[in-house]
C-alpha cells in the first residue's frame, strides 16, 4: 500500500525572534514491511536543511534560520510503501518467558527496560498493573493482546486532556488521554516485567472504513514489545490494534522525549503558537508532487490541528515541541 503524508507545522511569535534552531523527526523509516520512497522538507524563512542518524536509526534533519522572523514554516512531505506484517500466532509456549529473559542476557536492550522521563513506576501506574493482573503468567504475547485491550477499554481518549510534558500520573488518575498517554502507560506496565518495549511515533491512516478512536489530522504513537522467536511487536492501545499496514513509522525512542517531531530553541522574548495538519492520503502509485505546489495551511479556510501557546522562559530562549494528539 503507497500512502502520501504531508505534515505542515509553523510556529508563529508576537515579536520577531532570531536564531531559530530546530530537529526534525518527521522521516518514515525504511526498514521491515515499510519503504520510504521519497521525502522533502520544506523551511520558510528559507533555511538549508541538514540530516544525520541518530543512534537509534532515526532520521533526524535539522537548521537554523538565523535573521529575525515572526513566523516559522515548515512542510514535510513523504511517499511511503507498507506492507502487511506477517501473521502472528495467538500464543507463544509457557516457555517463552524463560526464552525472554535468555534474549535479555545475550542482548543488550537496557534502555528500553529502564524507567525513562514518561515511563517512571507510580503508585498509581501500580494500582492499574493490579487492577489489570499485569504479572508473568501464561505467556509474554497473549499477555502483550490481552493489555492492549484492557488499555483500549479502561481509558477515555480525550484530545486535548493531557499536555506535551504530562506526567502519566494525570491520564491515570482521569483515566482519560491520547495516544502518547496509553502508549507511555503500555509501556511502563511492560518494562515492569521485564519485557523490552518501545515508543514509536509515527503516523495512522484513516479511512473512512475503520473505526479508529484516534482523530486524523494528526500524528501517532503506539507501542513495540520484543518477543522471543518474533522479534519487535507493535501494539496500538489507543485504537486496540495490532500496528499493520496503515502504520506508518517515523521514529523510534524510550518515550516520546526521544522522538518529538520538532524540537528546538530560539533567541528572543516572544510568545508563540504551534499549529500542525497533518493529512495522510492512499497513493495510486510511488509518485509525489512538488511541496510547494499545495501548502495545507492556504486551504480556505484553514483547519489546524492543536493549537498550543508557548510560555516564554524569560532568558531569550525557548524550547519548541509537538504533541502527538492522535
Amino acid at each position: 500500500m503507497y500512502y502520501s503524508i504531508q505534515h505542515q507545522t509553523r510556529f508563529r511569535y508576537d515579536a520577531p525572534v532570531s536564531e531559530s534552531i530546530m530537529e526534525l523527526r518527521m522521516q518514515p523509516r525504511s526498514e521491515g514491511k515499510q519503504r520510504c520512497q521519497s521525502y522533502f522538507v520544506k523551511v520558510n524563512p528559507k533555511s538549508r536543511v541538514f540530516q544525520y542518524r541518530d543512534h537509534l536509526g532515526n532520521y533526524v534533519h535539522h537548521f537554523s534560520v538565523a535573521p529575525k522572523h515572526t513566523e516559522l514554516l515548515i512542510t514535510t512531505e513523504a511517499t511511503v510503501e507498507t506492507f502487511q506484517p506477517d501473521a502472528l500466532p495467538e500464543a507463544l509456549p509457557v516457555q517463552a518467558w524463560e526464552e525472554l529473559d535468555a534474549v535479555l542476557r545475550r542482548e543488550d536492550h537496557w534502555e528500553f527496560l529502564m524507567p525513562s522521563d514518561f515511563t517512571e513506576p507510580t503508585a498509581r501506574l501500580a494500582a492499574l498493573a493490579d487492577e489489570l493482573k499485569v504479572h508473568r503468567r501464561e505467556d509474554p504475547l497473549s499477555l502483550l493482546f490481552e493489555l492492549n485491550q484492557s488499555i483500549f477499554k479502561a481509558f477515555e481518549y480525550v484530545p486535548k486532556h493531557t499536555q506535551v510534558n504530562s506526567p502519566i500520573d494525570h491520564a491515570l488518575e482521569d483515566r482519560k488521554g491520547v495516544c502518547q498517554d496509553f502508549a507511555h502507560i503500555m509501556i511502563a506496565l511492560l518494562r515492569g516485567l521485564r519485557i523490552p518495549s518501545r515508543y514509536v511515533s509515527g503516523y495512522l491512516y484513516h479511512g473512512k472504513k475503520y473505526q479508529d478512536r484516534s482523530v486524523d489530522g494528526a500524528s501517532h504513537a503506539w507501542v513495540e514489545a520484543l518477543m522471543p522467536g518474533l522479534g519487535w511487536i507493535g501494539l496500538d492501545p489507543t485504537n486496540n490494534l495490532l500496528a499493520g499496514e496503515r502504520h506508518i513509522r517515523t521514529a523510534v525512542g524510550r518515550d516520546y522525549s526521544d522522538v518529538p517531531p520538532t524540537r528546538g530553541t530560539f533567541r528572543g522574548g516572544a510568545q508563540s503558537d504551534l499549529d500542525v495538519l497533518v493529512r495522510v492520503t492512499n497513493a495510486e502509485a510511488p509518485m509525489m508532487e512538488d511541496p510547494a505546489k499545495e501548502l495545507l495551511f492556504n486551504s480556505n479556510p484553514p483547519v489546524f490541528g492543536e493549537r498550543m501557546p508557548v510560555a516564554d522562559d524569560h532568558v531569550a530562549q525557548q524550547q519548541q515541541q509537538q504533541q502527538q494528539q492522535a
